[in-house]
């Protein structure tokens, strides 16, 4: 109730008041008052809205820091990420609009300070912070962004010393690329005079600074290579900060001065001034003057392998388009305007997640898909047959070695018993007993039967005829004499 209620108690005119009496007559008329009736049940969709609404209202421009977590990219340009620290975190996500404000790429594990609005992503009910620009704890976005542009350039070896090209040794005719109403011209000139140079200069002026420069440069790379009228080139420009060197940390300048078609020298900025262009040129000198005199040093070549990174074009532009867009949201006038932008960016977001979530069901099925093919092919191979038929005849060649093995053993034992038997045969046969010197007698038939071994002397009679027959060869002898031999058996 209000404090100024009738039902409230009011202090006595005398001074004393009843205040325990007010009480009970109070809760007494609260008790006798008809009950309210409840609340109408909220819908989902209609209490996450509400809450949304009521956020967006309350955090409008908040800044969090914490480290990048889970960053992807979409095919849409919106960049997705999770801002956490050690005790919590929070989705966050940048649209296709301010992500191509920034500077740099951000990355996991990054430590960054997040500018933007708490919205709800009604779809699922989830607290979000939708982000307005991110810039990096620790060291500016120019820098990041000049170290990633560097980083990738390097890795596809637009850097590389291999590269570098010798500077000729008497360039007859030197291509400077630089202000024609700056001191760079003129330093050049004056060294060259100095030296004595016999070297004709060919000034293709352009604007070294500024949104115009990066494209006027090239176009001057791109007109040197056309006429083929330089031996050697000369990129340069006096010193500056590094918004003032962003022309020559384009990407664009860098790739042309790459592709030059002649040796290029590289001198922009002072001597602690280092540009994408340097990196990307043939030869790196500290000052213009120093350019000039590397031209017609017939002995200098470069040695020092050049080290920093770049950074595009148009970036403090874009910046300053950025803080504008910024300065109209905050416009109670464009708000509405801005509440539909902002629709339309959580439908796009919507549509990002569908695409993440069939990309990963196509994913889950090709490879559902692939061992079940791989099962088959397998099941496939093992009745295959043409396998089976490789493993009867590799069955079949390990009996054929298995049959031939066993023929052998066969033969060499066969072999082995018909040597002893017949080396046996032969220690009984009587050629054997001849080989030792004896003889056989053998007494010739006169009546033309055939001969008789001669075992005894009673079987023959002096003049019988002999025959006799030796080991090796016979002889034919007549007998003179018999004597027989007492006591010996026949």
């Amino acid at each position: 109730m209000s404090p100024h209620s009738p039902s409230q108690p009011q202090p006595a005119a005398d001074g004393d008041s009843l205040p325990q009496l007010d009480l009970f007559s109070a809760a007494a008329a609260e008790a006798s008052a008809p009950p309210l009736a409840p609340a109408a049940p909220w819908r989902v969709g209609d209490l996450v809205a509400e809450v949304r609404r009521h956020i967006e209202r309350e955090y409008r421009d908040v800044r969090v820091e914490g480290e990048i977590s889970g960053c992807r990219k979409a095919a849409s340009g919106h960049v997705y990420f999770t801002l956490k620290d050690d005790q919590s975190q929070i989705p966050v996500v940048l649209f296709r609009g301010k992500a191509r404000l920034l500077r740099f790429e951000p990355k996991d594990g990054l430590e960054v300070n997040v500018r933007g609005s708490v919205s709800v992503y009604e779809d699922r009910g989830q607290l979000q912070l939708v982000a307005e620009g991110i810039e990096p704890r620790g060291k500016g976005s120019l820098q990041l962004a000049f170290e990633q542009l560097y980083d990738r350039l390097r890795q596809e070896g637009l850097f590389d010393a291999e590269r570098k090209r010798p500077l000729p040794a008497y360039p007859r005719v030197v291509g400077v690329i630089t202000s024609a109403q700056g001191a760079v011209i003129h330093d050049i000139l004056n060294v060259l005079a100095r030296r004595q140079a016999k070297v004709q200069v060919l000034l293709y002026p352009v604007a070294v600074q500024g949104e115009a420069a990066a494209g006027e440069i090239v176009t001057a790379l791109q007109w040197f290579a056309q006429n083929c009228c330089a031996d050697l080139l000369l990129l340069a420009r006096g010193g500056g900060s590094l918004e003032d060197l962003a022309p020559f940390n384009s990407e664009a300048v860098a790739r042309a001065v790459a592709a030059a078609a002649v040796p290029i020298v590289c001198a922009v900025g002072h001597e602690t001034d280092f540009s994408l262009a340097d990196f990307a040129a043939d030869m790196r000198a500290p000052t213009p003057s120093a350019a000039a005199e590397l031209i017609t040093d017939a002995l200098y070549r470069v040695e020092e392998r050049l080290e920093l990174l770049a950074q595009r074009l148009e970036r403090a532009a874009r910046y300053q388009r950025m803080r504008a867009r910024e300065r109209l949201a905050a416009l109670d006038v464009a708000a509405v305007f801005a509440r539909m932008q902002h629709g339309l960016a959580r439908r796009q977001q919507r549509v990002d997640e569908l695409r993440f979530r069939m990309e990963a069901l196509w994913d889950r099925q090709c490879i559902t898909r692939n061992q079940r093919l791989a099962v088959l092919r397998l099941r496939l191979m093992q009745q295959d047959v043409g396998r089976q038929l490789a493993l009867q005849r590799e069955r079949l060649r390990g009996l054929n070695q298995r049959l031939a093995s066993a023929g052998q053993r066969a033969i060499e034992r066969c072999s082995a018993q018909s040597r002893r038997a017949t080396d046996r045969l032969n220690a009984l046969s009587p050629l054997a007993v001849l080989e030792r010197g004896y003889a056989l007698a053998y007494v010739e038939a006169s009546d033309g039967a055939s001969a008789a071994l001669v075992k005894a002397a009673a079987q023959v009679t002096p003049g019988d005829t002999l025959q006799l027959r030796f080991a090796r060869g016979s002889a034919r002898t007549r007998v003179i004499e018999t004597k027989e031999q007492r006591g010996s058996s026949e």
